[in-house]
């Protein structure tokens, strides 16, 4: 039973090494296809639609810790 954790953990990161090569190329390869003004447009449309909803989410997780009564201070 010790070898299975160094086994399994090693195949691990050999898969998500190999999975992110392939990703990352894949869209490094997609890049050059199209324009990149319409890249670089839906990147920062994408970028602000995470800022938009990590606030969002933020002022839900407040909002529910301060209704239930939850000590906020610091």
């Amino acid at each position: 039973m010790d070898w299975f954790p160094i086994v399994f953990g090693t195949f691990k990161v050999v898969a998500l090494c190999v999975a992110m090569f392939f990703a990352i190329k894949w869209h490094y390869d997609q890049g050059k296809k199209g324009d990149r003004r319409a890249m670089l447009r839906s990147a920062a449309k994408m970028a602000v639609l995470f800022v938009l909803a990590a606030l969002v989410v933020g002022g839900f997780t407040f909002a529910l810790a301060w209704m239930l009564g939850l000590d906020l201070s610091y």
